[in-house]
């Protein structure tokens, strides 16, 4: 979010040292270099309340302080998680402990005092506030982590007394499903499901106070006179899993509760109620600020950003939705997981993977190749729970519909038959393409990120899967590097990651014996 490039283009791949955390963010030289610094650069006022960085601590948060931020106010370890014990830190002045206080109620009413402050100035404003809800609460001790369920606020204790995770294909499988680890998770009993439902009414419950606090920004907003001149955006960092595929509360995972969230957009020239279906993700955050900040796409260009602004305005959404380039989700994981809770408690090694998740026009999948170079491969068309990995059935036909009409004219000339029908191949030819695209993806920069399908076709007549799957294309497909990992590693090691990209793979290339030797 803060860079605007992929996981593997930071190497901050990890919550803690010396793969990722605050630590790493400052020694690959980010502090310097990330969004609140360039929204200075174009004259605005930053401020944050809240979660800014894993291992930014009571040891640490001072070596560097934080870099940009006009005022900030953040929760720092080991105190970040504990919703009654938070310890803060206040622009450069020393961290606070506030034992006994709500955390998310702190956070609401720092973001207050903040949002006062910055529209009594002339500058515009950034502001970010970054609850822990609906974490998990962690108490950390002696270096050691208790993890137990989100705690509400007293007043939300009685909410949603008969809410329970709702039961989906997915949900607690009699088959076990996924790959790796998951395979080997055993089936929930009632004992284990009513801890977990409990879980998730925790988590809806915690939500409650956030949602307070997002109706008190928004009303001092208006009482400002502010409100229809200010860009809203509500996120969140990564989606959750309690009992899909017999999992035990958690995240880090390629499956849709982990990676599908929302993006929510309130602003001037936003239309109301629009629900668009253009695949964006966190890279593409920055850039979207910094273009609704007035920094120009030539201005921009000196930040090497691997993702693209988001359209927000509606002739954009409009025109995007119709010719939007990107179909695909870059998902990279590094080291091991722990999954939370008292039934949950253990660590999984061997939790590094690439995954591809591809959305287009007639077609939906998941694509994840794990270190241990298991595959898996989903046609949510089909299966939107992803219970089927159907990889391993080569000789599966597998069909792309008919193209939507707002779209046949715009898909490229090269597949001409293909236009206005149906394309059925077999899955042996899917999974080449997608191999191909994962291998582009998983060391990509700049524009090899936003188009890897130019990476591999530079001359420009395949934009999309559909036209990738043009037969007269099967024998270079067949014959590309794939994608595959050397060894398991806890952090981003590129030697340990199988074959690389290099331009000399691309259709048409000279040095066909690069790619046809790999």
């Amino acid at each position: 979010m803060w860079t605007g490039k992929a996981a593997h283009n930071t190497n901050v791949t990890d919550l803690h040292p010396p793969w990722g955390g605050y630590p790493k963010f400052v020694s690959q030289g980010f502090n310097d270099a990330y969004l609140p610094i360039w929204l200075q650069d174009a004259g605005y006022n930053t401020y944050y309340v809240g979660k800014l960085f894993n291992a930014q601590s009571t040891s640490n948060y001072d070596k560097p302080h934080a870099a940009g931020w006009t005022g900030s106010d953040f929760l720092l370890d080991p105190y970040t998680y504990e919703y009654y014990n938070a310890t803060f830190q206040r622009d450069h002045n020393p961290p606070v402990n506030y034992q006994g206080v709500y955390s998310t109620d702190l956070v609401a009413e720092k973001a207050l005092g903040y949002l006062d402050e910055a529209l009594k100035e002339d500058d515009p404003f950034f502001l970010t506030i970054a609850p822990t809800a609906p974490h998990s609460n962690v108490h950390i001790a002696d270096g050691v982590a208790e993890q137990s369920m989100p705690r509400p606020a007293s007043r939300h204790k009685h909410l949603f007394k008969d809410v329970k995770v709702p039961r989906r294909a997915n949900f607690n499988p009699d088959k076990p499903s996924g790959a790796s680890w998951l395979l080997n998770l055993p089936l929930q009993n009632h004992t284990n499901m009513n801890y977990n439902d409990e879980w998730y009414r925790n988590r809806l419950r915690t939500l409650q106070a956030v949602d307070e606090m997002v109706d008190q920004l928004v009303g001092q907003l208006y009482e400002a006179g502010a409100l229809e001149n200010t860009y809203i955006l509500y996120s969140t960092d990564n989606g959750y899993s309690i009992g899909h595929h017999r999992r035990q509360p958690g995240k880090q995972c390629a499956f849709e509760e982990d990676i599908n969230i929302p993006l929510l957009v309130r602003g001037p020239g936003v239309p109301q109620g629009h629900r668009t279906t253009i695949v964006t993700s966190h890279v593409d955050l920055a850039p979207t600020f910094l273009s609704l900040a007035g920094v120009s796409h030539g201005k921009m260009a000196k930040y090497e950003f691997d993702g693209t602004p988001v359209p927000l305005q509606l002739e954009d959404l409009i025109l995007s939705e119709e010719s939007w380039p990107q179909e695909h989700v870059n998902v990279e994981m590094w080291g091991i997981i722990q999954s939370e809770g008292k039934h949950g408690f253990v660590l999984y090694p061997n939790h590094t993977y690439k995954a591809l998740r591809l959305h287009g026009d007639g077609y939906d999948l998941l694509y994840t190749v794990w270190c241990s170079n298991e595959h898996e491969l989903y046609d949510m068309t089909k299966d939107p729970w992803q219970m089927d990995n159907v990889y391993s059935d080569v000789s599966r036909m597998y069909t792309i519909g008919i193209p939507t009409a707002s779209l046949r004219d715009e898909i490229s000339p090269s597949v001409g038959v293909f236009s206005n029908c149906n394309i059925t191949t077999t899955i042996s030819h899917l999974i080449s393409r997608l191999d191909a695209l994962l291998l582009v993806l998983k060391t990509c920069k700049m524009d090899e990120c936003r188009s890897p399908w130019s990476s591999l076709h530079p001359t420009g007549e395949v934009r999309n899967l559909r036209d990738a799957l043009d037969a007269r294309f099967n024998e270079y497909y067949h014959e590309h590097p794939k994608v595959r990992y050397e060894r398991c590693e806890r952090g981003y090691i590129p030697e340990s990651e199988g074959p690389m990209w290099d331009g000399g793979m691309s259709f048409g290339a000279m040095e066909h014996e690069v790619w046809a030797g790999a």
